[in-house]
């Protein structure tokens, strides 16, 4: 049992040479934990999806203090409301944190097609 803690302190405190069967067993065990506790855990390290520059959208604030952003048609995939409103929210929290979308509109150019948004949201 002695022998057991001894070795054990000894991989605790890297005490062991290289070249010998314990720091071999070592430098395994964290390789193993780096490669294989991907799997396991979740680290929550994945990137965010951005389909727009925060430079292409434009943010003004109104009287009310509402935050007002107009936002390019390209990035956002027309849909239902509650797809659209989670696209404009993916699009605008990586500028302004979090916020509330209190209310959006489609602005259309002369021939109909939707050019951008304007989003009102509240933080």
């Amino acid at each position: 049992m002695n022998s057991m803690w001894s070795t054990i302190r000894g991989y605790i405190l890297w005490q062991y040479e290289r070249g010998t069967l314990h720091y071999d067993i070592m430098v395994t065990l964290i390789l193993l934990f780096i490669f294989l506790s991907p799997y396991w855990i979740n680290f929550n390290d994945k990137p965010i999806v951005r389909a727009l520059l925060p430079s292409e959208v434009m943010v003004t604030s109104d009287p009310q203090g509402n935050l007002v952003y107009r936002i390019p048609a390209e990035g956002i995939a027309s849909g239902d409301e509650s797809s659209v409103r989670g696209q404009l929210l993916r699009v605008i929290q990586p500028i302004s944190g979090e916020v509330k979308i209190v209310s959006y509109a489609a602005v259309a150019d002369n021939k109909g097609r939707v050019e951008s948004y304007r989003v009102i949201a509240q933080r």
